[in-house]
């Protein structure tokens, strides 16, 4: 038998008990179907990248699956037929994940990286550390260091200091302004 990962998308307004009879419905048919489901994981309610049939939003699952191809054929006619599968995608793999997905993981780093959402980092400091912040006007040694006194606007030439050249409008003749 071969093994395929398959991740399907539920729409937004199906609750999650919805979901979960989804998930069992289609694993039961790859079981009739001579084959077996490893893994189940729920990833939640996730952002689309795009609308997709007016959806914003959808419930992502992922299974692992360890069947004959028609079982896995039969499982994805019943998700185009069903209505509130927005999106699937099986694909085969050489051997099938065991412990988390990479989906999992990142959610359980995400959290401990920053250490919830409350210490996003104060005045003190930048985001990258604790190095305190510079103002805007303040660039430090850049380019430097200190760029010395600014000459006077006259001295930068006819163009901007001296007088102006007269402005040529559409009707010929320029005219001074």
């Amino acid at each position: 038998m071969s093994y395929y990962e398959t991740v399907f998308i539920t729409r937004q307004d199906a609750s999650s008990a919805q979901v979960e009879q989804l998930t069992e419905a289609f694993s039961g048919i790859v079981a009739a179907n001579g084959g077996s489901v490893t893994k189940k994981e729920l990833w939640g309610l996730r952002n689309l990248s795009f609308r997709i049939k007016k959806n914003r939003k959808g419930h992502y699952t992922l299974l692992n699956i360890d069947a004959p191809a028609p079982a896995v054929q039969e499982m994805e006619r019943n998700m185009r037929i069903n209505e509130d599968v927005l999106r699937y995608l099986t694909v085969r793999v050489e051997a099938l994940e065991e412990g988390p997905s990479a989906m999992l993981q990142s959610r359980g780093r995400e959290g401990e990286e920053r250490g919830g959402r409350g210490e996003r980092g104060g005045r003190g400091g930048d985001r990258f550390g604790d190095r305190p912040r510079r103002s805007f006007g303040d660039r430090g040694d850049r380019f430097g260091g200190d760029r010395g006194d600014r000459g006077d606007r006259g001295d930068r030439g006819d163009r901007f200091g001296g007088e102006r050249e007269p402005r040529v409008h559409a009707g010929g003749e320029g005219e001074q302004v």
